[in-house]
């Protein structure tokens, strides 16, 4: 575990795991890298896994103001931190809103990026996904991140998770996870979101894409409504991707199905 400081002023940190190609993973808008703790041990059989927090997760930490260009700030930001680390390309998998943030990365400093896996996101939200996280920005404001771990869990999960006999751990671990970032970071980080339209961007992917998303996946579905841009409408878009969609599985696939996810990454990215 080390930390950085990047040119922008703000210090992040990071650990590696495993060996092998450098796999750098971004996290979700309310996790921080604990997104990825099932399935790190995973792909570090396999991979140097980077996992991180961004500014105000963890132990992570701003430069006393917002960096500006809203999601494409953020990009630049990674595109730092890959420097900074030593890196001159990695592998990255962005997933919900690390996707974005990855998506913009791999658009604007492609010479970092050399294969990109993007898992449940939207390059667009629709106004169902817009009305579910305003509901998370105030359960934020009034009651705190555990809250929102609890609202996300009930979007978040596929309908059989709740069956397993782990489902109430996870759900412990994850209003951990929740707690150890500020409300302040997940509602900058949302509002970022909405107000964010990638559209333009795609076109300027030119990394191999690897899709996967969940086919219960209510957050961010496959197919949003008319007012969103989901990953349906994105692979028409992109000139080199594939597309893989999990049975029985919700927007957390990295919790839900690490191993399989992990396999499906394997095969991409060894090729």
């Amino acid at each position: 575990m080390a930390q950085v400081k990047l040119p922008g002023g703000e210090t992040i940190w990071f650990k590696k795991t495993g060996a092998g190609k450098p796999l750098l993973q971004i996290h979700g808008s309310a996790f921080g890298h604990r997104n990825f703790e099932k399935m790190t041990p995973i792909a570090a059989r396999d991979f140097e896994v980077i996992d991180f927090d961004l500014p105000g997760y963890g132990d992570s930490t701003g430069a006393g103001k917002p960096r500006p260009g809203g999601m494409e700030g953020y990009g630049a930001l990674v595109a730092e931190l890959i420097r900074a680390m030593g890196f001159e390309r990695v592998n990255i998998h962005g997933t919900s809103f690390g996707a974005m943030i990855a998506l913009c990365t791999a658009a604007n400093h492609p010479e970092v990026v050399d294969r990109l896996v993007l898992s449940c996101f939207m390059a667009r939200y629709d106004q169902a996904a817009r009305m579910m996280r305003g509901t998370w920005k105030r359960a934020a404001r009034d009651s705190g991140m555990e809250a929102v771990a609890d609202l996300t869990s009930v979007a978040g999960f596929a309908r059989g998770f709740y069956e397993r006999p782990g489902a109430q751990d996870q759900l412990a671990a994850m209003r951990a996870a929740f707690s150890k970032n500020t409300p302040e970071a997940m509602i900058a980080g949302t509002e970022t979101i909405e107000r964010t339209d990638l559209t333009p961007l795609v076109a300027k992917i030119k990394a191999p894409v690897l899709m996967i998303a969940g086919d219960e996946d209510n957050m961010t579905p496959f197919s949003p409504a008319a007012s969103g841009v989901g990953m349906a409408t994105i692979a028409k878009m992109l000139p080199s991707v594939e597309t893989r969609v999990l049975k029985q599985c919700g927007h957390y696939l990295v919790i839900e199905q690490p191993e399989q996810a992990s396999a499906l990454i394997k095969t991409f990215l060894s090729r």
